[in-house]
């Protein structure tokens, strides 16, 4: 359970703690849930430095992190990739890059299966608390 958006943030550091080069997180929830503010968390933790704002308008951003590359994905927008260039989210997901991707449900398939390491769900739970799950 978080209280407050700095304790989301702080969720998605200590999950960033975990990670290794070449892993993927898929981040689900509805609007307004809290996954950017935990991706924010999860980045400024891999060594991000600079604005963390949401790629829904770009579909993502490549981040130079103390450790490596890493991106962020918003997939909310895709609904499915079927008229897109199918190596057009190839570069966000390379091989040494933590990669997290909002929205997985629109665009299933979209990231490399066998490096999904972490499912994150979050949820309103009133107010400015979200229940996060973690698998």
């Amino acid at each position: 359970m978080s209280e407050n958006p700095d304790q989301t943030a702080r969720a998605g550091a200590e999950l960033a703690a975990t990670l290794r080069p070449g892993d993927v997180v898929l981040v689900s929830g509805e609007l307004g849930a809290g996954k950017t503010t935990f991706v924010r968390g999860a980045l400024r933790a891999l060594g991000v430095s600079g604005p963390v704002t949401s790629p829904t308008f770009v579909v993502g951003h490549a981040y130079d992190g103390a450790g490596g590359p890493v991106s962020h994905l918003d997939l909310y927008r895709l609904a499915g990739m079927g008229d897109e260039d199918p190596g057009l989210l190839d570069p966000f997901f390379a091989p040494d890059a933590i990669a997290f991707v909002e929205w997985p449900e629109h665009a299933p398939g979209a990231w490399p299966a066998d490096r999904v390491a972490r499912r994150v769900h979050l949820a309103h739970a009133g107010g400015d608390r979200r229940t996060i799950a973690i698998a």
